[in-house]
């Protein structure tokens, strides 16, 4: 399923509530088949920082999207998970878990994107662009554009008119071309390097970052800004990238962290979060 790319680089305080929502339903409801009261989200939400109202407006958007199901046990409102967050929360544990931050294992094949839309079709032109963007892809040339890997095409054309001047192809990189000169030409390595960066800025170091000291608003803070960075990292083959890059020693850092954090974490939730199981009636319209 195709998400909204994401937002411009923003500061840490400034993660959108959905973001931290998310990051909060997929450490400690996926996988629990429960739902949680909205109170205790409200709760959760506050201690890092965003309003009640800020809450409750989110919570409602993801409902009506089809992110959140909601029922009513007398006079409270609990939240689950539908399949449609799991699908996207089950995809940002596998990018925070299980995709390392580098591409350790290329195998030299490369996906080739190609289309050309008529000059009316400016939207569709931008809607596909983003898309690609978000997939990992690169701007080759003209309408050429090029991932790492192979990728699956079809569902970042799902509704898309578009989808049928695309050409798809797997191909590998024959001499005279300096595939190094390529991944340069087609990725911003400074900005992707550059949000590695800031997040080693703001969590590598003997004291904590500016925020709450509370390890739970903490670890939802890292978790989230953690996934909007690797979300945002089409994950270029080690080889072609600098010496420096400082993507695996972020991760190591995010993982350290979170490893300190986490029983302190689990302990708040467990006596704070109110629960029922998933099978429940009566869903609040």
């Amino acid at each position: 399923m195709i998400q909204d790319p994401p937002s411009p680089d923003t500061d840490l305080g400034a993660l959108r509530p959905q973001a931290l929502l998310l990051t909060f339903f997929g450490g400690y409801i996926l996988g629990r088949r429960v739902h949680v009261a909205t109170a205790s989200v409200l709760d959760v939400l506050g201690r890092v920082g965003v309003s009640e109202d800020a809450t409750r407006s989110t919570l409602s958007r993801m409902a009506r999207g089809g992110l959140l199901h909601r029922v009513r046990r007398g006079r409270s409102v609990y939240l689950g998970l539908t399949p449609r967050s799991r699908e996207v929360l089950h995809d940002g544990e596998f990018r925070v878990w299980r995709m390392g931050a580098v591409n350790t294992h290329w195998d030299g094949t490369w996906t080739l994107l190609g289309f050309s839309l008529p000059d009316s079709w400016q939207r569709q032109r931008h809607v596909l662009r983003s898309r690609l963007l978000w997939a990992g892809f690169g701007a080759l040339q003209g309408g050429l554009w090029i991932a790492p890997s192979p990728v699956e095409v079809e569902p970042l054309l799902d509704g898309l008119e578009a989808a049928a001047h695309v050409k798809v192809f797997q191909a590998r990189a024959l001499p005279p071309t300096d595939v190094d000169e390529l991944v340069r030409d087609a990725w911003d390595l400074a900005a992707v390097a550059a949000r590695y960066e800031r997040f080693l800025d703001r969590w590598d170091g003997s004291a904590p970052p500016d925020g709450p000291a509370d390890s739970l608003a903490r670890q939802l803070l890292l978790q989230a800004e953690w996934l909007q960075v690797v979300r945002r990292d089409p994950r270029l083959p080690r080889e072609h990238l600098p010496a420096d890059w400082p993507a695996e020693r972020a991760q190591r850092v995010f993982r350290s962290v979170y490893a300190e954090l986490d029983p302190a974490a689990r302990a708040i939730t467990a006596e704070l979060l109110d629960t029922i199981p998933d099978e429940e009636p009566e869903p609040v319209v």
